[in-house]
């Protein structure tokens, strides 16, 4: 039996379907859709009971409300950093007055979050930090630069981690700040054009920037055990709903096989084949890892070795069965204009990155090899 399939749970599934029924706008600006889900409590739905204005629910409920939020074709979320990923390092780590201050304004989609962790020259290598942060009367000042971060341009707040003790290496001396973006003059955000022609990752700088003393999560000099936990959240509930999307993607790649008459071809159909059972292990995996296998080392790293590869071979079959076409856009395009893309080449074009961000393919294979099956430690370069 699959999750959430148990009857009890059919009757909140009922009213997940009914809710977004009656409230998606596919077209919805998507700080007004956070709010409109704040509003309604389908925000924080697995955090633990505390005040800060969410709904609970089992999490058998939250796969439901998960799947089925991705098979409405509801706008792309805007708060899942915030959701997701600042708001269980805060229950986890936070202070009763920091869980006090961020997580209702979380909870009610009235602020945006951003991840300041990836910098340049230092990629993956999330030790390699150094932006700082010097101690100040009323807090710190931050300067440096993080790259790749995602919605940098829509965020109210970013949460960083900086080096706080001067000459440190590695990961000593880091702490995790909660930076307010709003600051103009330290804090400067500019969007980087991907090949698919938008810009959902940025590069964002700290010229000085000023964070409170009061917005350290887990104390001065802890930033890399709280770091870690948090990527530790990257995993569960959201996952489930990510291959609802994988599955539609493939639903579309099937349907223009079929076409095309490509699904003649005995070596397409293997690959399609091929493709719906990696999605169902996938799924299964994902299962399995919420009933508490996720806190098996290397868990997180064979999942996105997994999904990664398997939407970027996806997104290589799109175009392949679409022939000659694939290269035809779906607008005439100018020099003066900025160039459209249907949903294969965009899948195509921006899976390319799937293998290289939140850990490189390289990266989570040593993670495998280093804390899975105890192979020797990768020698780390020494920083000039």
């Amino acid at each position: 039996m699959e999750f959430g399939s148990v009857p009890e749970d059919e009757v909140f599934r009922g009213e997940v379907r009914d809710w977004l029924d009656a409230h998606v706008e596919p077209d919805a600006d998507r700080r007004s859709w956070e709010r409109t889900l704040g509003a309604a409590g389908w925000i924080g739905l697995g955090w633990p009971e505390g005040g800060y204005g969410n709904r609970t629910a089992t999490l058998t409920q939250q796969v439901a409300w998960a799947e089925e939020y991705a098979r409405s074709a509801a706008p792309p979320r805007s708060g899942h950093i915030g959701e997701n990923l600042l708001a269980p390092t805060l229950i986890a780590h936070g202070s009763g007055e920091q869980k006090a201050r961020f997580l209702p304004p979380v909870a009610a989609g009235e602020e945006l979050w951003c991840q300041g962790y990836s910098e340049p020259g230092a990629g993956s290598d999330l030790a390699g930090v150094r932006t700082a942060a010097v101690r100040e009367a009323d807090g710190y000042r931050v300067s440096g630069q993080k790259i790749w971060t995602s919605l940098a341009h829509e965020a109210d707040w970013c949460f960083v981690l900086a080096r706080t003790e001067p000459g440190s290496r590695r990961h000593h001396g880091l702490s995790f700040l909660l930076v307010p973006m709003d600051q103009p003059g330290r804090v400067e955000v500019r969007p980087i054009r991907q090949m698919t022609g938008t810009s959902d990752f940025n590069e964002v700088f700290f010229d000085g920037a000023h964070a409170r003393a009061e917005h350290v999560v887990g104390g001065e000099g802890n930033g890399w055990r709280v770091a870690m936990s948090l990527l530790g959240f990257e995993r569960g509930v959201s996952t489930l709903a990510q291959q609802i999307g994988f599955a539609e993607e493939l639903g579309r790649v099937v349907r223009d096989a079929v076409r095309t008459g490509a699904v003649d071809d005995p070596v397409v159909r293997e690959r399609l084949v091929r493709q719906w059972a990696e999605l169902r292990v996938m799924r299964w995996n994902a299962l399995r890892t919420l009933g508490g296998a996720a806190a098996e080392p290397g868990a997180p790293s064979v999942a996105k070795l997994l999904w990664g590869g398997w939407h970027q071979r996806l997104g290589e079959l799109a175009v392949l069965v679409r022939g000659a076409a694939a290269s035809v856009g779906p607008a005439d395009w100018s020099a003066t204009a900025p160039y459209e893309l249907d949903a294969a080449q965009h899948l195509f074009l921006f899976s390319r990155a799937d293998t290289v961000y939140g850990g490189s393919d390289q990266v989570q294979r040593t993670i495998i090899a280093e804390r899975v099956l105890g192979l020797p430690r990768e020698p780390k370069g020494v920083e000039s």
